[in-house]
């Protein structure tokens, strides 16, 4: 009985977990106001990431492209950057953050962002936009390393670093949100108003829950704004919820301006929770409120109601991000259930290191496996061909056919989710995101249940 953390034994990647960095570098973008990135690369480097965000928020934004063609591949492409930072400063004036966003084929043939940027900064922007406030910032997110996951912990830390700025002290909490839904934004931001913290949000994605107005269309955008970002340099501290989703700006902020860090863990299920308002708690002074306390009750007997009876030694298998994968096996475990199988589908050689992944190593009582830079082949490997046996499956819409094709349970969680209505809605964070996981998750075996028809479904207190 262990939990074993072992690499892919493949070389090749069949149905992979994730997509690639700039997408990460992308999702992080939209978080900012008056923020459009520029992906130097070919067009379906923004398009299909476009479309995977269109799938999952069901909303509009903009992102743009430098459409990088043969030619630039093979003399480079730097003057369509320079064509892309003209076009759109003069199509959108409102723009002031403009991330240079690079790909697989701008990395590979070489093209110098960096310089590119003191070049437009040099020229066009004094030449013809003189007097306007506009910010270029190289973004280095090469497709052939790394994943989503570290695209995003990376376009935060290169965020963080440009807008830094100590001056005096505000008084307010930095939170680095990871890779999250408006729902969940929502959530963090009412734990935080009950504690009556003050927090500059990295990033403020609610209104990606857009409404639809009498006025017209509404096109969805960040609102943490070039202010918010100058003064994370001044807060009393940092709270990043994800390690491998903004840790790396957390410790960059501690390292240069001496603004303490608490990295993790990401809040999911009570034990969790509990741990992050201690951890605001304590950063600010201010004390967990009557009202908290009295959500958490509300949470733990809504647990109660479930654990023993419907989730007890159930077995699941967990794939996405890691810190979500890390979170909601850490939640399955508090519910009595039994996560056999979790998929970290990166090449990060960091996991061995991993508290948390250390926790469980050290705690399960039960064959777990942990399997980094996988695909969901391993999944489907095992449910095929070493008879390993899952009464859930918890993870983003690609997994969808291995749990059809096979019969088993699924919860979507994660990013992508787009066959299942509003996901992004509903928080997996805090006491209510508890809830709603759990529930969620129960009603995915029971309507399993009916429809294998059975009827004797055994529970287990008979």
């Amino acid at each position: 009985m262990s939990c074993e953390l072992k690499v892919k034994e493949r070389a090749g990647i069949i149905n992979p977990i994730f997509t690639c960095q700039p997408c990460g570098a992308q999702y992080a973008s939209i978080g900012i106001m008056d923020c459009i990135g520029i992906v130097h690369g070919g067009q379906g480097c923004v398009m299909f990431v476009r479309l995977l965000f269109s799938q999952h928020f069901k909303e509009s934004f903009e992102l743009a492209s430098s459409s990088l063609h043969e030619d630039g591949a093979v003399f480079g492409a730097l003057n369509r950057v320079e064509e892309a930072v003209d076009v759109l400063l003069m199509r959108y004036p409102h723009v002031k953050v403009i991330p240079i966003i690079s790909t697989c084929s701008t990395e590979v043939i070489g093209d110098d962002i960096d310089g590119v940027v003191r070049k437009l900064n040099n020229g066009l922007l004094k030449e013809k936009y003189d007097g306007r406030e506009v910010y270029l910032i190289p973004i280095h997110t090469p497709s052939f390393k790394g994943s989503m996951v570290s695209g995003y912990d990376v376009t935060v830390e290169e965020f963080v670093k440009y807008f830094a700025k100590k001056t005096e002290p505000n008084g307010k909490i930095n939170l680095i949100t990871g890779w999250v839904n408006p729902g969940d934004v929502t959530a963090l931001k009412h734990l935080l108003g009950e504690m009556q913290v003050e927090a500059t949000v990295l990033f403020e994605i609610e209104d990606f829950d857009s409404p639809l107005m009498p006025e017209g269309n509404h096109v969805s955008h960040g609102n943490t704004t070039v202010t918010d970002l100058a003064s994370t340099a001044n807060a009393m501290g940092t709270i990043a919820l994800n390690r491998y989703e903004g840790g790396k700006a957390a410790w960059y902020l501690e390292e240069e301006f001496g603004v303490p860090a608490v990295v993790g863990p990401a809040p999911i299920g009570i034990r969790n929770t509990d741990t992050f308002l201690k951890n605001v708690s304590k950063m600010t002074g201010k004390p967990i409120p009557a009202s908290l306390v009295r959500e958490r009750g509300i949470a733990i007997d809504a647990l109660t109601d479930l654990t023993h009876m419907f989730f007890a030694n159930k077995k699941v298998a967990i794939y996405g991000n890691a810190d979500l994968v890390i979170g909601l096996a850490e939640f399955c475990l508090d519910l009595e259930m039994k996560p056999m199988l979790l998929l970290l589908g990166d090449d990060n050689t960091t996991y061995s290191v991993d508290p948390r992944i250390k926790a469980l190593q050290e705690k399960v009582d039960f064959d777990m496996q942990i399997v980094t830079n996988a695909d969901l082949w391993e999944l489907e490997n095992r449910i095929k061909n070493e008879e390993l046996e899952l009464d859930l499956i918890l993870g983003h819409s690609k997994g969808r056919f291995t749990a059809i094709d096979n019969d088993i349970p699924m919860f979507r969680v994660g990013f992508p989710v787009y066959d299942r209505a509003g996901m992004y809605r509903h928080p997996v964070v805090g006491y209510a995101g508890a809830i709603w996981l759990a529930e969620q998750m129960a009603n995915t075996l029971f309507t399993h249940m009916e429809h294998k028809k059975n009827k004797e479904w055994v529970l287990n207190v008979w």
